[in-house]
């Protein structure tokens, strides 16, 4: 015989929630002769749970609770991006475009009943800055540099102020002149996955 090791009950009240939680334990010792694990089995509130990767929240408009990727789940997904995303990772762009998607579509896939529209968007947001590092680094010296923004449509001494300022990647992935010429619509025909339109 098989038993689920993960559930959770949930009831309207304290009182209610130690009047099940002590009948469900002696069914579970008593009836199916099985032991309790006491560190794992508590009486709390949603927004302390953490379940499967999913956390709780509270809809005001609809007065009920709602899942979310816990908070431990998203840094998990962030610091995975992360490293997909390192300039120091010499691998194409194609191969780390694949890895990209796959540890998107999956995690996204996974957490799709939870309301997370608007941390995917930050997501992407930093992605997508991440990439137009990558990419900047990828053209290395400065007279290439500033060839592909002309290419991309960027004015001669706008390439050339942006690629002489001297700032970090950081900055150069934020800018406002990488953005318009590595474009959103640019990385998209490029392959690069979008966690908010997988959604």
């Amino acid at each position: 015989m098989r038993y689920a090791d993960d559930a959770l009950i949930f009831v309207k009240s304290e009182k209610a929630a130690n009047r099940v939680m002590s009948t469900i334990v002696r069914f579970i010792e008593e009836k199916l002769g099985e032991i309790i694990n006491v560190e794992k089995s508590r009486i709390s509130r949603p927004k302390e749970l953490k379940f499967l990767g999913f956390g709780y929240y509270y809809d005001t408009n609809n007065n009920n609770y709602k899942v979310k990727p816990h908070p431990s789940s998203v840094q998990k997904f962030q610091r995975k991006l992360r490293q997909l995303t390192k300039r120091n990772w010499k691998v194409p762009l194609d191969y780390r475009i694949l890895k990209l998607d796959q540890v998107i579509v999956g995690w996204v896939n996974y957490f799709r009943v939870a309301n997370m529209k608007k941390k995917m968007e930050r997501i992407d947001t930093k992605l997508r800055s991440r990439i137009r590092d990558i990419i900047w680094k990828q053209w290395k010296v400065a007279k290439k540099q500033i060839k592909s923004l002309i290419q991309l449509g960027i004015p001669e001494e706008e390439a050339k102020g942006l690629t002489h300022c001297r700032k970090g990647y950081r900055f150069i992935g934020v800018s406002k002149v990488v953005q318009r010429a590595i474009s959103n619509k640019r990385l998209k025909q490029r392959g690069v996955p979008s966690a908010l339109n997988i959604i």
